[in-house]
C-alpha cells in the first residue's frame, strides 16, 4: 500500500505479504485482487465470496472484462 492507504497491488496479497502474477479489479466494488495465475487466485475468490460478476485488467494498456457468471470475456 502507499502512504495514503491505497492499495498498489492485489489487496489480500498486501497483507500476507505474498506475490501476485497480474491485477484485476471488480467492477463492483473496486477491491483490487490477483488473477488465477497467481497462487492465491484472489479475484475468483472475491466473486465466490460476494457474487460480484465482473472485473477488468487492472494491468497496463489492457481493457478487457470478464463476467464470472456468463464466463465471458469481453473485449
Amino acid at each position: 500500500m502507499d502512504k495514503n492507504g491505497n492499495t498498489t497491488g492485489c489487496e489480500e496479497c498486501e497483507k500476507i505479504r505474498d506475490k501476485w502474477v497480474h491485477l484485476r479489479v471488480c467492477l463492483s466494488c473496486g477491491k483490487v485482487g490477483c488473477c488465477d495465475n497467481s497462487k492465491n487466485k484472489h479475484a475468483t475468490k472475491h466473486f465466490k465470496n460476494t457474487n460480484h460478476p465482473m472485473i477488468r485488467s487492472y494491468e497496463p494498456n489492457e481493457y478487457w472484462k470478464w463476467c464470472y457468471v456468463d464466463e465471458l470475456l469481453i473485449d
